[in-house]
């Protein structure tokens, strides 16, 4: 009899754990993974993420922001989730990752094809302007090796932005994931190929899929409970079959 008690006691406070839990989900522009459409943010991550909390029976809320803000507000407050996230070696202690939410991608310095750009590593990549997402990681990475922002970088909050530059001749590279850069170009009803050409891979920065994860002040076991959450999900074949509906 006491155990059985015991047992719905613990069954209560679990419920009202869950019920008490919300979480603030923050992402930025990002086609195909995270964007805002028809009044509400979606995405091939947007979905893997509202699977997951369906899951653990977690309520949240979606809000897109530039980038930087999404970073900052990640870091300094309680029971927020950022996707998609890429994790590099500068990020690893600040963040408690949950796992990937992304297809694999690549980073690219990229050129206009007509400009006929020649780069044969990094270090000639100095004598252009750059454009930059604010905080991301392609930008953390050039700033991590010399590039200064306001000479080299030239940040912006969204990538359409970054490739409107490009195209203006406002600057002469993009720094940004394979996948979201060509699915602007696609978007604009232009072949990437007759468009762009891949100046240069930023290899350091991997070529895995974007993940989602908490900042420092998230309790440890609500990010336990995401982790097994997106690990159901993967395994009852959700994230197999939102990749096939995106992808």
């Amino acid at each position: 009899m006491l155990r059985l008690l015991l047992g719905v006691v613990l069954a209560c406070l679990a419920a009202t754990t869950s019920a008490a839990t919300t979480v603030t989900c923050v992402t930025e522009e990002n086609r195909p993974v995270n964007f805002w459409d028809n009044g509400k943010v979606t995405g091939f991550s947007t979905e893997v993420v509202e699977a997951v909390l369906k899951e653990i029976d977690v309520q949240a809320t979606f809000q897109i922001m530039p980038w930087a803000r999404a970073y900052a507000t990640t870091l300094h407050t309680e029971n927020v989730l950022i996707f998609s996230i890429m994790r590099t070696a500068e990020r690893e202690h600040l963040f408690k990752w949950v796992g990937v939410v992304s297809p694999p991608d690549s980073s690219y310095l990229f050129a206009l094809r007509h400009r006929k750009l020649k780069l044969g590593d990094l270090d000639d990549a100095r004598h252009y302007k750059i454009g930059t997402i604010n905080g991301d990681a392609r930008e953390q990475y050039l700033e991590s090796k010399g590039f200064v922002k306001g000479l080299q970088l030239h940040g912006n909050a969204v990538p359409k932005t970054t490739y409107e530059k490009l195209k203006l001749g406002r600057i002469d590279l993009w720094a940004m994931s394979e996948m979201v850069a060509l699915d602007i170009v696609r978007r604009e009803g232009a072949d990437p190929a007759q468009v762009l050409v891949r100046a240069l891979q930023l290899t350091e920065l991997g070529s895995g899929g974007s993940y989602m994860a908490f900042g420092p002040k998230t309790d440890d076991h609500l990010v336990e409970r995401f982790r097994k959450g997106l690990e159901a999900v993967k395994a009852n074949g959700t994230f197999a079959a939102l990749q096939k509906k995106w992808f």
